[in-house]
């Protein structure tokens, strides 16, 4: 099974000044960059994905999260995604690089943003293994399996938009020679309707497919839909998993056949999860562990400090001065020169105006304040950036724990891809 990163511009600079905050004097954005499969050995991942939402804004249609410049697009284009994303080494030839379409970009239209045709040639263009037909999401999942008829007439719609555009790719590609592996994506309401598309999208030739629709889905729908589609396919017919939400749980999800499946979750973890941004694996080698990272956010431009300086609440001066404080006892920790109990203390007494400018109930502060103080001094106590040999915590060493600006942040996520990439392996061999 093979893990792919859907690309986010996700680089970070290797000369960023922790103790200062700042870039490298001489540093250009993207060009003096570096993604995670060029700072870390091995690489964290098997492949890449990018969406053409996400370089191509089509007309109409708002700009995607993560959005090239048409220099960027341009780029891409001419050189390759392979070369552009630094994925051109020996050590990469065989590694999927995949395109879809990003059709959450065009989610709220009546149909896709692009034509097959405009795909087919975006995929040839850039250079991509793999392509996935044009497709529009579908985000019931009624595991009722209720009828066609029963179904509002834009569902239906969009079922049927979805098996045309693959019809249409696929021919497409095979008059182009087979350039990349097509691969069909799979919409529907339930889990019936997603083994009846993939059972026409055997029929029409494909022997990979996208699955898409899952990202909302618990744990246990997706174990429906997939038992069904497993049911009514080949055997030899490869999954992929589009948007897996719930990469975590992949020990769950080992008995389907499925080949390959893109997930940003263990990095977009690393900054956007209240308390497990920083992965492990855990002690009995069976799972994972994760930990609290240390919120030191920067005291002028931290958006809930800077209200309440504005509001009169805080003073800047004292938030700076408790700011540093905080800095410098995790820093001296880290040499072993300050305990766990006072870095603990100075971590808090600084986090706690983060919870007060939050709003004014004294209770809630009170009991958020417990709770964290109990994570981040198990943090503290276990400091496992100490006890991780990856090339990320050899270099940025604290530095990779603290919640605090996009160098820190993007880095403490390539951690986390590599220490998920490494679950994922032993995951499969324990499968076998």
């Amino acid at each position: 099974m093979k893990f792919l990163y859907s690309d986010t511009q996700d680089y970070v600079d290797p000369a960023y000044d922790f103790i200062n905050d700042r870039n490298a004097p001489t540093r250009e954005r993207y060009w003096g960059d570096v993604y995670a499969h060029e700072m870390m050995k091995p690489p964290p991942y098997d492949g890449l994905l990018v969406s053409m939402s996400a370089v191509r804004q089509a007309e109409g249609v708002a700009s995607s999260k993560v959005r090239y410049s048409t220099k960027e697009e341009q780029r891409m284009l001419r050189d390759g995604a392979r070369k552009f994303l630094r994925y051109d080494g020996p050590e990469f030839k065989d590694c999927m690089l995949m395109g879809d379409c990003g059709a959450f970009a065009y989610v709220e239209h009546e149909k896709p943003a692009y034509s097959p045709e405009e795909v087919v040639e975006f995929y040839i263009e850039a250079g991509f293994t793999h392509g996935v037909s044009p497709d529009h999401i579908i985000f019931d999942c009624d595991l009722s399996n209720p009828p066609k008829s029963k179904m509002p007439e834009a569902t239906q719609k969009r079922f049927r938009i979805t098996l045309d555009n693959a019809k249409a790719f696929l021919k497409l590609v095979k008059e182009e020679g087979h350039p990349f592996e097509p691969m069909g994506a799979v919409q529907g309401w339930s889990p019936a309707s997603m083994a009846e598309a993939a059972v026409e999208l055997e029929k029409m030739g494909y022997k990979y497919l996208a699955i898409g629709g899952l990202v909302p889905l618990r744990v246990d729908a997706i174990h429906v839909v997939l038992r069904a589609l497993r049911d009514a396919i080949k055997p030899e017919t490869k999954i992929h998993l589009l948007g897996f939400a719930k990469a975590d749980q992949i020990q769950e999800f080992t008995g389907y056949g499925i080949t390959s499946f893109d997930s940003t979750s263990p990095l977009i973890r690393a900054f956007k999860d209240n308390k497990s941004n920083y992965y492990m694996g855990s002690p009995t080698g069976t799972g994972l562990d994760y930990y609290t990272a240390i919120r030191i956010p920067q005291a002028i431009e931290n958006f809930r400090l800077v209200q309440g300086i504005k509001r009169g609440i805080f003073s800047a001066e004292d938030l700076q001065r408790r700011e540093q404080k905080a800095l410098k006892a995790l820093r001296s920790f880290d040499r072993g020169e300050e305990t766990a109990a006072k870095t603990l203390t100075a971590v808090m007494d600084y986090h706690r105006f983060l919870v007060e400018g939050e709003s004014e109930d004294t209770a809630k502060h009170q009991r958020e304040l417990a709770k964290m103080r109990e994570l981040v001094g198990r943090t503290l106590q276990d400091a496992p950036w100490k006890r991780c040999g990856c090339d990320v915590c050899r270099d940025a060493g604290v530095e990779v724990i603290i919640f605090r600006s996009s160098n820190r942040n993007k880095r403490r996520g390539f951690h986390n891809l590599g220490v998920y990439h490494k679950h994922l392996k032993a995951t499969m061999e324990n499968a076998q």
